[in-house]
């Protein structure tokens, strides 16, 4: 038979554990919160990712309403490019680097990145699509997100 002082000490450990856990989680909630910085870093992982498993919904999540591009295309229009884009190459593989970002306020980036692409036009079409772009992309918070407003492609 157990001692009742033995069984109390196991319900002191089980407190303090769960005083540890608690104490642990409360540390990890009140962590120092994320910068625009690493906020646009995972934007652009975000995109990279999207693009990679072909989801057109993410992507066009990415789009503001307002966007605007040299070429002309608004925010439909980019999104159906994309889209496009997507149909068309069914293999996708990229690799992006963060040349810089500028943080103009807190409402309003500009970032630029190298993005090397390599895909392949349709699953039994054996050419592929190799090419390295550098875009200036304009982001802006919407809803507490930062979407693309501005896209160029630089030569």
């Amino acid at each position: 038979m157990r001692s009742p002082t033995a069984c109390h000490s196991g319900k002191a450990i089980l407190r303090r554990r769960s005083a540890l856990l608690a104490s642990a989680w409360l540390l990890a909630a009140c962590g120092p919160a994320t910068t625009p910085e690493a906020e646009i870093r995972a934007l652009i992982e975000t995109a990279e990712t999207a693009a990679e498993a072909r989801d057109a919904g993410t992507l066009r999540e990415l789009i503001a309403d307002d966007y605007r591009d040299g070429a002309g295309r608004d925010a439909d229009e980019m999104r159906r490019y994309l889209h496009g884009y997507l149909i068309a190459h069914q293999s996708i593989h990229l690799i992006t680097r963060i040349d810089g970002i500028e943080i103009e306020g807190s409402e309003v980036a500009r970032v630029q990145v190298t993005v090397g692409m390599l895909g392949h036009e349709s699953d039994s079409n054996w050419d592929l699509a190799a090419e390295v772009r550098h875009f200036d992309l304009r982001l802006a918070r919407e809803d507490d997100e930062w979407r693309v407003t501005r896209a160029a492609m630089q030569e």
